[in-house]
């Protein structure tokens, strides 16, 4: 199945699993940390608000291509009917499109730009 066969919030529903499960394996290469610490320092990389900095982050220094911008923009633009009580709506439409960008890339097995923009997104914090 190709991505343009893919409902736009369900790539970024997957893409959502694809970012955390690379944040996850990083932080455990960190050190043998009690499961508690690990989602404490997980929320510096997966919630909205720090999804919406790295995505803001990327395009601000023209980090990706266009055809990975138009799918951070489809993203970003899908209609949503909810959005988390502690986020605003914009942030999280942001948080959408960065996620639907890593579901896009895992979809076309671009495995290797996954990595590389993790490897930069690790390099804000």
């Amino acid at each position: 199945m190709g991505t343009n066969e893919i409902n736009i919030l369900a790539l970024a529903y997957l893409g959502d699993a694809v970012y955390e499960l690379e944040i996850r394996n990083y932080l455990l290469s960190k050190g043998n940390y009690k499961v508690n610490k690990l989602q404490s320092m997980a929320m510096d990389y997966v919630t909205a608000k720090s999804q919406c900095k790295f995505i803001n982050y990327l395009i601000d220094n023209s980090m990706l291509s266009e055809e990975e911008l138009d799918y951070v923009h489809r993203g970003r633009n899908a209609n949503t009917y909810s959005h988390p009580k502690n986020t605003d709506i914009v942030t999280y439409k942001w948080a959408t499109g960065f996620e639907c960008l890593f579901g896009y890339l895992y979809i076309e097995k671009k495995i290797d730009r996954i990595k590389e923009l993790i490897n930069i997104i690790l390099e804000v914090e």
